[in-house]
């Protein structure tokens, strides 16, 4: 049975941009932060990787800064965009680290986790 990709929508009701597709992001390695029932962790935030972020994510268990080339996943750095899980976002929000987000490039299913006014509370400004 084919997975059946969620429309791409994003937090504004806008057509869902590109998040980072150096390094390839996304639940479906597409570019962008898509999802659909299958995505148990929600890959809908589009984040910019800081260094702070990268070592709390690291300390709760969800190393995202060291290459695993059996994956081939080169490793994140500051400064890279990435689709989070939405949970884990919340959670650095929480935790007074969450790091800045591309609103545009954010798909709407976010909301189902994280509030509105948190995600635009960390929003970038930037757009691609």
């Amino acid at each position: 049975m084919a997975i059946e990709m969620d429309t791409s929508v994003n937090v504004l009701g806008g057509k869902l941009e590109s998040c980072s597709t150096a390094p390839m992001t996304g639940f479906f390695r597409d570019g962008h932060c898509n999802t659909c029932a299958e995505d148990q962790g929600s890959h809908t935030v589009c984040a910019l990787m800081t260094a702070e972020f990268l070592a709390y994510s690291k300390y709760v268990g969800n190393d995202l800064s060291t290459p695993r080339p059996e994956f081939g996943f080169d490793g994140l750095k500051p400064g890279d965009h990435w689709c989070l899980c939405a949970g884990r976002f919340l959670q650095a929000h929480d935790e007074g680290c969450a790091p800045k987000v591309r609103l545009e490039a954010t798909h709407a299913r976010a909301l189902d986790i994280v509030p509105i006014d948190v995600l635009k509370q960390h929003a970038s400004g930037e757009t691609s």
